[in-house]
């Protein structure tokens, strides 16, 4: 067979794909961090390059109506997902980090925690007033950082048109913590 005719159509690769269960790529770690948590962990996904190209091309078409100009990633799994999917768009990336692990000038927003509080930062300048951006992690718990990244784009002037995730444990309810469109890949029920 010569390369021509065994070159698929996007279209009908996207197609062949689209039955793939991604759920199987993602490993299940228990009592990490700490006993009595189950973590879902991206590595075995990432590792899998059939799995995660469709990871990246499910994401791609359940937020392409969200219409954004700038995906914004939270640290530090919210990267992995966000820089390729905004190079698959023709989009730029931004990076949501912790406190001091950016240079130069930051904005930073504090939120409360079950035990505590936590500030994220982005750099003075990274997003523009009116911009639209689309908050992308990996994994939506129970909404907490996710709506500290909307009202911290929000501080800067961006128009945020929603959020993102490969996975969500959506029997946290973190979804309605949030006031902007939410979508998800996967969803782990209680």
């Amino acid at each position: 067979m010569s390369y021509e005719k065994s070159r698929m159509h996007p279209e009908k690769l996207m197609k062949k794909r689209s039955n793939m269960d991604l759920k199987q790529y993602i490993s299940e770690v228990p009592d990490f961090p700490k006993p009595g948590i189950l973590f879902y962990d991206i590595s075995t996904l990432l590792g899998h390059a059939g799995a995660w190209r469709e990871t990246v091309d499910q994401l791609q078409n359940a937020v392409e109506e969200f219409q954004p100009d700038l995906l914004a990633g939270i640290e530090s799994r919210g990267f992995l997902v966000a820089a390729p999917l905004a190079i698959r768009m023709g989009l730029g990336f931004q990076m949501i980090r912790k406190q001091g692990k950016l240079p130069g000038i930051t904005i930073p927003y504090t939120y409360e925690l079950e035990y505590g509080t936590d500030t994220i930062e982005i750099q003075n300048g990274a997003v523009q007033s009116g911009q639209r951006v689309l908050i992308v992690d990996d994994l939506l718990a129970t909404g907490g950082t996710m709506r500290a990244a909307v009202n911290l784009l929000r501080r800067v002037g961006a128009e945020v048109t929603g959020g993102a995730c490969i996975m969500e444990l959506s029997f946290l309810e973190g979804r309605t913590r949030i006031d902007v469109p939410f979508v998800s890949l996967i969803r782990y029920e209680a």
